[in-house]
């Protein structure tokens, strides 16, 4: 067995588990658990690098999968893989910025970057998920 072809589902997970972090140290900060955030968003972080690992190692070996679905579907999949592309380009400065202001202590900047990235951050990993049923479970090629 081919332990390439299960790195899909491995970053699917990742994916999840990064959703999961990203809620909970949401709801930390909120609630003034400053640690408990820390921890959360921190591993968020380490999670997205071994996410971005798998992904060049899958795309390295696999290449491009072509999406199989057909009719209606063809679009709304393109988009949701065309918005997910671009902007998680741009969640990696956004990300990077908003850990470096926290671990510098610049809460204020910190904060700023945080509130642009959090949303940015969730809709990659969801839509991360989204790309992944279409192509691997719902319309596999």
């Amino acid at each position: 067995m081919d332990l390439i072809t299960h790195l899909p589902h491995l970053q699917a997970l990742l994916n999840i588990t990064t959703v999961l972090l990203l809620a909970a140290g949401y709801y930390f900060i909120r609630h003034g658990e400053r640690h408990l955030h820390k921890r959360c968003m921190v591993s968020a972080a380490v999670v997205g690098v071994v996410f971005m690992v798998v992904y060049l190692i899958y795309h390295a070996k696999i290449g491009n999968v072509p999406f199989a679905g057909q009719g209606t579907i063809r679009p709304f999949y393109f988009t949701v893989l065309a918005s997910h592309v671009i902007l998680a380009a741009i969640n990696v400065p956004l990300v990077i910025m908003t850990l470096v202001y926290a671990f510098s202590g610049n809460f204020d900047s910190h904060r700023r970057f945080a509130r642009r990235a959090l949303p940015v951050w969730f809709y990659v990993s969801l839509s991360g998920l989204i790309v992944y049923l279409l192509a691997f479970h719902l319309y596999p090629g």
